[in-house]
């Protein structure tokens, strides 16, 4: 799995990780059962603190998308690639409809309204 940083982006750093892991795992690059590289040296690897690489993996387990497990690693968890594309296809939605001006409530509307 490779992941890149912008360091010139908005986008914090651990986000944009989180969102590069949520897309393999939406592709198939990354199954369930598949371990993800170590804190310590996806950090490196990036050049970035390994706090901030465990900040998205806390992130990804908070959405139900991994496991973090002391001295197993992180787990991509079963069912993770269909909620990671589903994540993926909502983190895209909420950021068009901040940068449309749309606030939380309008963009739920929207939400209801395509459901329909």
């Amino acid at each position: 799995m490779l992941v890149k940083v912008d360091a010139c982006s908005t986008e914090p750093i651990f986000r944009q990780v989180a969102a590069q892991v949520r897309a393999a795992v939406a592709t198939g690059e990354v199954e369930p059962g598949d371990r993800l590289p170590p804190a310590r040296e996806l950090a490196g690897a990036l050049g970035v603190n390994m706090h901030t690489v465990l900040r998205a993996y806390a992130l990804l387990r908070d959405e139900g998308l991994v496991e973090m497990r002391r001295r197993r690693g992180v787990i991509v968890q079963g069912g993770a690639p269909a909620r990671a594309r589903l994540l993926g296809l909502a983190t895209d939605l909420t950021a068009e409809a901040r940068r449309q001006g749309m606030d939380l409530v309008a963009t739920y509307r929207l939400l209801e309204e395509a459901w329909s």
